[in-house]
């Protein structure tokens, strides 16, 4: 386990290779764990085990795949110690993810949870027991967790998430670190069909990504933009694809939507709904936990909203250039897919304003292997550089970041390689 400590410099293949190892082992255990950590997502906060157990084999693919990640890291020193509180949706994701990026890089990762995942918490801190990269801290809550952080010299990166007002307060405490990530509210992540869009492909994209896991994603789709010449074929797939949806007991390896327990959601749901008065609603309902997918459409002005669970308003436009305007006019950039052909000067303005920007995408489940944050209300990070800090925002990618000494904005402009 020596060939962890955050003093090496990471140039040796040996040390790589005992990284790589260290991270099998740890894909091992999650996979061994697979059908609990399923029944601990459904009696945690109603998601169905279909979901929480491909989201395990997700973080298993991520950990054995990450030797295509040592190029980018090579040469670089870790931080120290990485701390992090990991949001209730997907966190064995979140283990696999900053995890196997802690432990490529030569840094400790400290982790706490969501007072939603009490079960799951206990399971990822048993898998996470005996690595020497790994230190889960079970009992106790968020904010003394983050107090802590801020105390201790060891913690040197943090991860947060939540909404704007817990990032502004890590942000007044940046001088206790050297780099901190917020991950903000995602808003209403958005979808726009252009005119010559496959219609079918975009609706089946759209429905299954608004609605995996009953939108409990930051990266699900809230809304859709239309071409008119699209709208009624588009609007017809979705309302298909959604009809698919079984909504029932979480426990049910049919059931694709669970009940929806976590009660801030089901407060952000009430509040959404009321001020989207002025849309149609054309499918699903809400009936306490069990909410059937919403899917609504409007020819007016859509609310930027703060919103999580399974809406979806769907709205047509003329003009290309409208919907781009109004696309861009949100104050939270983190994702939006497109399908068929932006207007010739969209692209640049799309990635402006949006941390991820999806072209003609098709797949489920996010790929995490891509870089990942928001722009605007939706993340920054801060970073030290010398006596000064530096702002940023858009995506990024784990291992780089984790890597003191890789110049990120130059291995972003790279790419990232296939599995």
């Amino acid at each position: 386990m020596g060939s962890f400590a955050v003093q090496g410099t990471g140039r040796s293949p040996e040390l790589y290779e005992a990284r790589l190892r260290e991270m099998r082992r740890l894909a091992g255990r999650l996979a061994r764990c697979k059908e609990e950590l399923a029944r601990a997502g459904a009696e945690d906060a109603g998601f169905p085990v279909r979901i929480t157990s491909a989201e395990v084999d997700l973080a298993v693919d991520y950990l054995q795949t990450m030797e295509c990640e040592v190029p980018w890291i090579q040469g670089s020193q870790p931080y120290g110690t990485v701390a992090a509180i990991f949001p209730y949706d997907a966190p064995a994701v979140m283990l696999g993810r900053l995890g196997g990026a802690s432990l490529l890089t030569g840094n400790r990762l400290r982790f706490t949870f969501s007072s939603w995942s009490r079960r799951t918490a206990v399971l990822l801190a048993e898998i996470a027991s005996n690595f020497h990269g790994l230190e889960p801290v079970v009992g106790t809550d968020n904010r003394t967790f983050g107090q802590r952080c801020v105390t201790e010299e060891a913690v040197r990166v943090l991860f947060i998430s939540g909404a704007s007002a817990v990032g502004e307060a890590y942000r007044r405490q940046r001088d206790g670190f050297d780099k901190v990530f917020f991950a903000g509210p995602s808003g209403m992540p958005a979808a726009v069909i252009f005119a010559d869009a496959n219609p079918d492909a975009a609706a089946r994209f759209i429905a299954r990504r608004a609605f995996i896991n009953g939108g409990q994603y930051c990266t699900t789709l809230k809304k859709a933009l239309i071409h008119e010449s699209r709208y009624e074929q588009v609007r017809r797939g979705v309302l298909d694809w959604v009809g698919r949806l079984r909504v029932g007991d979480p426990f049910d390896p049919e059931t694709h939507i669970g009940p929806i327990r976590v009660e801030r959601t089901r407060l952000l749901l009430q509040t959404a709904m009321e001020q989207l008065r002025g849309t149609v609603l054309v499918s699903g309902g809400i009936d306490g936990e069990w909410v059937h997918p919403l899917v609504l459409e409007t020819g007016g002005e859509i609310p930027d909203l703060e919103l999580f669970g399974p809406v979806l308003v769907l709205k047509p436009f003329r003009h290309a250039e409208d919907s781009v305007r109004e696309l861009i006019q949100t104050r939270y950039g983190f994702l939006l897919a497109y399908f068929g052909s932006p207007p010739e000067d969209a692209l640049p303005s799309f990635h402006e304003h949006f941390g991820m920007v999806l072209d003609n995408p098709d797949f489920l489940f996010m790929p995490l292997r891509v870089p990942f944050g928001g722009r605007k209300a939706s993340g920054w990070i801060l970073e030290r550089q010398g006596d000064s800090w530096v702002e940023r925002d858009g995506a990024f990618i784990y291992s780089k970041e984790l890597a003191r000494g890789v110049p990120v904005a130059a291995a972003l402009r790279e790419g990232t390689p296939e599995r």
